[in-house]
């Protein structure tokens, strides 16, 4: 692993162009483009809408390159604890090598005449000498190599560590400039606007995500969803967030609860964004389940995110793909990350937990189909 090489991977996708990406950092080539792509848009961008968008993208640009600097300083500590592992095993064998470089630099080759069976033994020693050295030289190269690797590796962690500090701060910096962007935005189109009554007393009598799903199902609508083939959109939708699988539809929890929605493992503070185009039906508070966001794909499904720490947008709201629908709690004022020692894994490792589930009518489906990864980490 070098450490040139592994920071032009990703320490540089927070500034200046990346050169070809280190084997040791997947994906950091690719991280660091995004973000350069994301930042001339956001430079670009014209109007509250268009800044949304662009930092939109920005933050997940950082998401993502954050991802890849927390897998590097990981592999590097990998690497590191292998290396000392290596040598405490090999402890006493590394110091005999060490003992004997030691005396063969110390003791000049005339010596050897000196041995005391004469110059038969002399020869004889010589000759011992002669097939031992090659293979000493070899393994204090290789001891040499492993030294300056771990001399490189503990460089590489501490420019990783502060890039990575550089990169949580300018995440949250980010992402509270979305706030107040969404917050500025006024041009926004609106499709429909439900009774406020109506809904209100809706969600005060909903003892139940389900209960308040089933409500807003059968409640009217002026317009509608946004007109889009959402069926033909199965294996093709990005998960709302950037985070991994932890538990599928009907798979039972440590309670023995079984849901009908998948249960996605992420970071504080991530960004959460529509997967397809959908009109806002409800956001805020519900009962135990933290901010919930429920918005309509299409005529008759009803897409559930339950779990946020802040929720963007009002009801009625017509949303674009990959627009933000908030950021995910457990990271102190504006979503930001955990304040976990960085040095440690890259800051707050994925604490937070978003629930997801999707409805047709009243009745929910396995949302899974519809996402192109579902893995489990």
């Amino acid at each position: 692993m070098r450490a040139a090489a592994v920071l032009l991977a990703l320490a540089l996708a927070f500034g200046p162009p990346a050169r070809a990406a280190d084997p040791a950092a997947p994906g950091g080539e690719a991280a660091a483009a995004e973000l350069r792509s994301a930042i001339e848009a956001l430079n670009a961008a014209e109007g509250s809408r268009e800044r949304v968008a662009a930092l939109t993208r920005t933050i997940q640009a950082y998401e993502n390159g954050l991802g890849v600097l927390r897998d590097t300083l990981r592999r590097a500590k990998a690497r590191e604890a292998a290396i000392e592992t290596s040598f405490e095993a090999g402890r006493d064998r590394i110091g005999q090598l060490l003992g004997v470089l030691a005396m063969m630099e110390r003791d000049p080759a005339p010596l050897l005449l000196l041995h005391p069976d004469g110059p038969l033994g002399t020869a004889r020693s010589g000759m011992i000498l002669a097939s031992v050295t090659p293979a000493l030289q070899a393994e204090a190269e290789t001891l040499r190599g492993q030294l300056e690797e771990l001399k490189r590796l503990r460089a590489l962690q501490s420019d990783v560590t502060a890039t990575l500090q550089r990169g949580l701060d300018a995440a949250q910096a980010a992402r509270a400039a979305l706030s107040q962007a969404i917050q500025d935005r006024t041009d926004l189109p609106r499709r429909f606007l439900e009774d406020p009554e109506e809904l209100k007393a809706l969600v005060a009598s909903a003892d139940s995500l389900d209960a308040l799903a089933a409500g807003l199902s059968a409640m009217e609508t002026d317009i509608g969803a946004p007109m889009g083939d959402f069926e033909g959109a199965r294996g093709t939708l990005p998960l709302p967030v950037h985070g991994a699988l932890l538990r599928r539809a009907g798979e039972a929890d440590a309670a023995g609860i079984r849901r009908p929605g998948v249960l996605i493992a992420t970071r504080p503070g991530a960004l959460v964004t529509a997967p397809w185009s959908a009109t806002i039906r409800y956001r805020g508070p519900l009962l135990d389940y933290g901010n919930v966001m429920i918005v309509e794909p299409a005529s008759g499904y009803l897409l559930v995110l339950a779990g946020l720490g802040t929720v963007f947008g009002e009801t009625g709201d017509v949303l674009e793909a990959g627009a933000p629908l908030g950021l995910m709690g457990g990271g102190g004022p504006g979503g930001a990350d955990a304040a976990g020692p960085v040095e440690e894994g890259g800051g707050a490792e994925r604490t937070e937990t978003l629930y997801m589930e999707l409805r047709q009518g009243k009745e929910p489906v396995d949302p899974a189909p519809w996402f192109t990864d579902t893995r489990e980490d």
